[in-house]
């Protein structure tokens, strides 16, 4: 398996993984279109701040990472906007891999943490707690 950085010729595959993933239990997210899902990734790979990997098994992309260099007093750090791993993959110690492979990627990038949100009492929670992740105390996520 190989990380990779992801570029625009990924974009296709990583919508089609994305939609696989996401309107599956236990997210059961649905979108207008896959097109909608494309243009999501193009508006996310056009950013200036872009940080994205794929992990591919030969020549299938399994799992992505997307996001962004958040600036920070401290440095750069990574903020993990969407992360997923091919349901079939799932389970088996990929995303914890895909995860290690990031952080050491990050460190050559002079990036100096990683940062996510995600649903709590959904499995992701108890993902990301196992990979070493820690609630922030006091930090809520607010929406407008």
């Amino acid at each position: 398996m190989d990380i990779i950085k992801m570029s625009k010729e990924h974009i296709e595959e990583c919508a089609d993984l994305f939609i696989d993933v996401f309107t599956k239990p236990p997210w059961n997210d649905t979108y207008n279109s896959r097109e909608q899902v494309i243009t999501f990734f193009q508006n996310y790979i056009d950013n200036n701040y872009f940080v994205g990997y794929v992990l591919k098994e030969q020549t299938i992309i399994i799992a992505l990472s997307i996001g962004m260099k958040k600036p920070w007093i401290n440095g750069m750090e990574y903020y993990i906007d969407q992360f997923c791993v091919k349901s079939d993959f799932q389970g088996k110690g990929i995303g914890s891999y895909f995860l290690r492979l990031i952080e050491h990627e990050i460190q050559i990038e002079k990036m100096n943490a990683i940062m996510l949100n995600t649903e709590s009492c959904f499995p992701s929670e108890n993902f990301y707690r196992k990979n070493g992740f820690q609630l922030v105390d006091g930090l809520i996520t607010l929406v407008k």
